[in-house]
């Protein structure tokens, strides 16, 4: 893609099962994919190693992603708080209930769909681009999937490609966010659903993925603005889930069991974002959604 470069082994990137894929989803059978320009691997959305930061690389659509699409969700997990909260529902009958609180229980069952408007964020500030549905999966979580994780990228190429290969469907990942250098944030897929962008299936169900324009050997790209935005939206992901601000659960993709992307790279400074991500945690407690 225009605007990325190959790296050496494993930069940044987008895999087959997160930061660029995942395992039996998505696009369907893609080939060669890499969210990364430095990873290129076959197998493609079958592989449950494939990543979003491979924004480039060689790729190969078989002609059977068209008819599988993102309707493959047949091993769809039910969260136990959701199951609860379904049972409570049904057992209520024709009992009187408040009407706000049977909508806010009826919001909680899984398997329903729950509302979606055109240009609705989750982040108040961020502005709304619908990555191609070919690299998300529709989902309700954190009820169907608990989330409890941050994910950061590198996207190995300006702003303005990932945003492109992000919209196209043959690319097989994308991120729920990008951060631009100047600290503009951009929303491509809704938290409610899950991205594909981590590499690994189980983290892209349990995660918010966050892409950072720039290259992981130019640690210059990474700008303040870029890390004040950033932590300011992992601060109010992590308070909307009740995440712990900590490493165990803020993370690189190069944490992810299975990946062999090396983003952020060693010039992310993560003692620098953590203090930033704790610091709007109390400057702002709370859930910063929109929607």
């Amino acid at each position: 893609m225009p605007g990325f470069r190959r790296a050496g082994g494993g930069h940044g990137g987008v895999d087959p099962a997160g930061h660029g894929g995942e395992d039996t989803e998505g696009a369907g059978a893609l080939r060669d994919l890499s969210h990364n320009p430095s990873r290129v691997r076959g197998a493609g959305n079958r592989n449950p190693r494939i990543s979003v930061d491979d924004l480039v690389g060689s790729r190969r659509a078989s002609e059977d992603s068209a008819s599988q699409g993102r309707g493959k969700d047949g091993d769809r997990r039910v969260g136990r708080r959701a199951l609860l909260i379904g049972t409570a529902v049904a057992a209520v009958g024709t009992a009187v209930v408040a009407r706000d609180e049977l909508q806010r229980a009826w919001w909680r069952v899984p398997g329903i769909e729950k509302p979606r408007k055109d240009g609705e964020v989750d982040y108040t500030g961020a502005r709304w681009v619908a990555a191609s549905d070919a690299n998300w999966r529709m989902a309700d979580r954190p009820d169907d999937y608990g989330v409890d994780m941050v994910i950061i990228h590198v996207t190995q190429g300006s702003f303005d490609s990932a945003v492109q290969v992000f919209q196209d469907p043959e690319h097989g990942a994308a991120a729920h966010y990008i951060v631009r250098k100047d600290g503009h944030v951009t929303q491509m897929i809704r938290e409610l659903d899950v991205a594909y962008h981590a590499g690994n299936r189980d983290y892209n169900e349990r995660s918010v993925g966050i892409e950072h324009e720039g290259f992981v050997d130019r640690p210059e790209d990474f700008t303040d603005e870029m890390y004040e935005a950033s932590a300011r939206l992992t601060a109010r992901i992590c308070a909307r889930y009740e995440i712990p601000l900590d490493r165990e659960h803020i993370i690189g993709h190069v944490e992810v069991p299975g990946t062999d992307h090396t983003d952020p790279g060693e010039g992310w400074d993560w003692d620098r974002y953590m203090k930033l991500v704790r610091a709007a945690a109390q400057a702002s407690p709370g859930s910063s959604t929109s929607a």
